[in-house]
């Protein structure tokens, strides 16, 4: 290692010049880098709810719908409207009551529920349904949906999963740099009171940035990453790799009082001994992220193998890139030198040793409400609500709602065969099922009242194409709901009574089968990360106890801040619950494993118990705040500006578990080790000294 902090010294100038270079084609990539905005597309494909999605797209050339309410406008001018919305790329059809007869057929002649889904005489507005040619979250349907946004604004609402995702891209895309400056100044903060440099940081952030664009720009690995993954990567990745280039810095300081001022020979050992203590470090990290790819629901596996990707880069930058910048702006640093602002919290380590048990008990008291708390966390899945209330498709959702009482939207793919017999019965079947306010197939629409020749060819090709036919289901209950959910049941049943190739499937029935698998996805996930970590620990200590403790400890700290959102009522979107346990637990664990380090040291020299937990509480408590601090700057600022909810409620989770974890590992975990001492020596290797008596 020593061989090679020479190397970056010596070639410092050309590690710099190429890591410019390289930012050109990251930068380029990540551009060009698909963003998915579509979060049930992430569903695994062998479900029925997304073979269906398939069926619909390659069968009847469609993949969402939406639903357009017409406010104040006369039948002439809907029919001109949905003319040009037909015309729009990436919209496949446009169906209202003149679609399915002739718009000169009297309105007596359309059966009255499928006139009252369509219209509403009290607040003057009609229902137009607007199918796509692809998906609800490809790039084609999102700009028709904005081009229509434009064409009926101000009297008619654009609602529907579509209109979510063409909201969510146009809110990310004016946030996420924004998310960006925000953690770095925060950041900046942090480091400014807790570092003797202005310079520094600087060069901090911008080692980090690079690393960050090179992370960003590989990810055309995997053709596409999800919106949340953008928002999130450069924030989570800031926040976990900044302890790699403190760490450095104060290594770097050290070797330069060792080497009596000779920086070059001072970095290049400072390099050596940070990748030993980095790569121990981030390997945690990365467990971390890697058991988010464990998930069924594979938007862990694009999170978790991008941010897994980020703190590798992190690390390389950290010894390459960082040691470089340093060294280059030498004078600088020195000139803007200050005193260190945050005051010296070492001497609490006394305290601690010496109320150890009154902490232990304190640990236990707050365990059994934390996991409470933690086990009555109530989360939503409705990917609408995680919407601000000023997004225009929020407001039409809304409106949905109130006009026509109208929630979830299901879609019946059966065969084209199926008799006109069992077609009417079973959607009169479908409509006893409560919550239900409309059902329709085209047989059911025709009845005995409609001759099949006045239905317009246009209609008849939208209910049926090929080996399948559509129906539509509209129900009163809202996406995610308990009602919705058991409606889904019910009508599953009715339909695979008549036949078993048919198919319910939808933005609710989706929804429903995000639920279920990501209910295993939580309870994989978490198991996945603490067997990892525990693995790690064991190895990196060659203990048996010491796994049980650091896990036990930083889980008592996730406990306690995931059961605060059971205390308060607080709604959680379902992918908080899933990652924020992961993420606390491999980046925080780090504050624990550096604690243990110094403790084992001291015991390995010598030191009885309490004098060796005391000195390793003191020499790692200034570390263990600084990095806890930074990682809330990164993420906390961002959780108050974001008014994207799913984003922001993760970034205040990941702020408030940072914090938690510092506390948690600043005075429970010295009590743990004050109890268990014994028994920890006793199972663990490097803490006795043939040599030396140990007591």
């Amino acid at each position: 290692m020593i061989k090679f902090g020479k190397g970056v010294v010596k070639h410092r100038v050309l590690i710099l010049i190429v890591a410019f270079a390289l930012l050109i084609p990251s930068g380029i990539s990540f551009i060009n880098t698909r963003i998915n905005f579509d979060i049930l597309s992430y569903l695994p494909s062998q479900i029925e709810t997304m073979k269906g999605q398939d069926i619909m797209v390659d069968e009847f050339g469609t993949g969402a719908l939406s639903f357009v309410i017409l406010e104040d406008m006369k039948d002439q001018d809907i029919e001109t409207l949905a003319d040009d919305i037909e015309d729009l790329k990436g919209v496949n059809d446009v169906i209202w009551y003149g679609t399915i007869a002739d718009s000169t057929l009297p309105r007596e002649a359309i059966p009255d529920e499928v006139y009252d889904a369509f219209n509403n005489k009290d607040a003057n507005s009609q229902l137009m349904l607007v199918t796509y040619s692809d998906t609800m979250g490809s790039d084609e349907t999102m700009e028709a949906v904005n081009k229509m946004d434009k064409m009926v604004k101000h009297h008619c609402f654009v609602a529907g999963m579509a209109a979510v995702n063409a909201d969510t891209k146009t809110l990310v895309m004016q946030q996420a740099p924004i998310y960006v400056i925000i953690a770095a100044l925060l950041s900046m903060l942090v480091m400014g009171i807790t570092m003797d440099s202005i310079i520094v940081p600087m060069l901090f952030l911008l080692s980090i940035g690079m690393a960050i664009i090179y992370n960003l720009g590989t990810n055309f690995i995997q053709g596409q990453i999800s919106y949340l993954t953008l928002a999130l990567t450069a924030v989570l990745q800031l926040a976990v790799t900044m302890d790699y280039s403190i760490f450095l810095w104060h290594s770097y300081q050290e070797q330069i009082d060792r080497y009596d001022g000779d920086k070059k020979r001072a970095m290049a050992h400072a390099i050596s001994h940070t990748i030993v203590s980095v790569t121990g470090s981030s390997i945690t990290t990365i467990a971390g992220f890697v058991a988010l790819c464990f998930m069924s629901f594979t938007l862990g596996l694009d999170l978790g193998i991008v941010m897994a990707k980020g703190v590798v880069f992190g690390v390389i930058g950290c010894v390459t890139i960082l040691p470089a910048l340093i060294l280059a702006c030498d004078k600088a640093i020195e000139k803007t030198k200050h005193k260190i602002l945050m005051p010296d919290v070492s001497r609490i380590a006394s305290w601690v040793t010496n109320h150890y048990k009154i902490l232990a008990v304190i640990f236990i008291v707050v365990l059994i409400p934390a996991i409470y708390g933690y086990t009555h966390d109530q989360v939503y899945y409705d990917l609408a609500g995680t919407m601000p209330d000023s997004a225009y498709s929020k407001q039409a959702n809304e409106r949905l709602d109130k006009e026509y009482a109208m929630g979830a939207t299901h879609i019946i793919i059966a065969p084209s065969d199926m008799s006109k017999a069992d077609s009417i019965s079973m959607i009169n079947d479908i409509k006893k099922v409560d919550g239900v306010k409309l059902a329709v197939s085209l047989d059911s629409i025709l009845g005995p009242t409609i001759p099949d020749d006045m239905v317009p060819d246009e209609a008849k090709e939208i209910f049926k194409n090929g080996d399948y036919q559509m129906m539509l289901v509209s129900s009163k209950y809202e996406t995610a709901s308990d009602e919705v959910n058991n409606q889904i049941t019910e009508i599953k049943k009715i339909v695979k009574n008549y036949s078993e190739d048919a198919m319910l499937i939808g933005e609710a029935p989706c929804t429903k089968d995000l639920i279920t698998i990501t209910d295993t996805d939580f309870k994989r996930v978490s198991a996945v990360s603490i067997v990892l970590i525990f693995l790690i620990i064991l190895i990196v200590f060659k203990s048996v106890s010491l796994p049980i403790i650091l896990v036990a400890v930083i889980e008592f700290a996730i406990f306690v801040n995931m059961g605060i959102p059971g205390f308060t009522g607080t709604k959680l979107p379902f992918i908080a619950s899933i990652v924020i346990g992961t993420i606390q637990l491999g980046a925080t664990v780090d504050y624990a494993i550096l604690m243990t380090t110094k403790y084992r040291k001291n015991r390995y020299t010598g030191m009885d118990k309490k004098p060796a937990i005391t000195k390793a509480l003191a020499d790692s408590t200034n570390s263990v705040i600084v990095s806890a601090l930074c990682f809330f700057a990164a993420t906390f600022g961002v959780g108050l500006y974001s008014n994207i909810d799913m984003i922001s409620s993760i970034c205040i989770l990941l702020a408030r578990g940072a914090i938690i974890s510092m506390f948690v590992v600043v005075f429970i975990l010295p009590s743990m080790f004050m109890i268990f001492d014994r028994v920890i020596c006793a199972t663990s290797a490097g803490f006795k000294n043939k040599n030396l008596t140990a007591k």
